[in-house]
């Protein structure tokens, strides 16, 4: 029981980490923070959009909440049920990177 406890911690980990990324290197690269809108003007855009939000939603949700906090004073339940949901998130995106992770490495050896 330990050990799934251990590898759901290092999935959502790392679903985490890279939903950071990925939400940085958006703000990096267009000047604007990721939001869960998505740009519609083309079929690319749009599907970037979405996969953008599908994985750096989690980085989303709880600047948003870190945000709503400290700026307009939101009850702390209200960031604690946003850290569950991200949680949740990451650990499902997580799952998804690691298992991509391992089917590249294991195609390289």
């Amino acid at each position: 029981m330990l050990y799934e406890l251990a590898i759901a911690a290092y999935a959502a980990s790392c679903g985490f980490v890279a939903a950071g990324i990925l939400g940085s290197l958006h703000q990096l690269l267009t000047d604007r923070p990721a939001r869960f809108a998505i740009d519609l003007e083309s079929i690319g855009k749009g599907l970037l959009g979405v996969l953008l939000c599908a994985f750096a939603g989690p980085f989303i949700i709880m600047r948003n909440a870190i945000r709503g906090r400290m700026i307009e004073n939101r009850p702390v339940g209200w960031l604690v049920a946003s850290t569950a949901i991200a949680t949740g998130w990451s650990l499902c995106s997580g799952i998804v990177v690691v298992q991509f992770v391992l089917a590249m490495r294991a195609g390289l050896i």
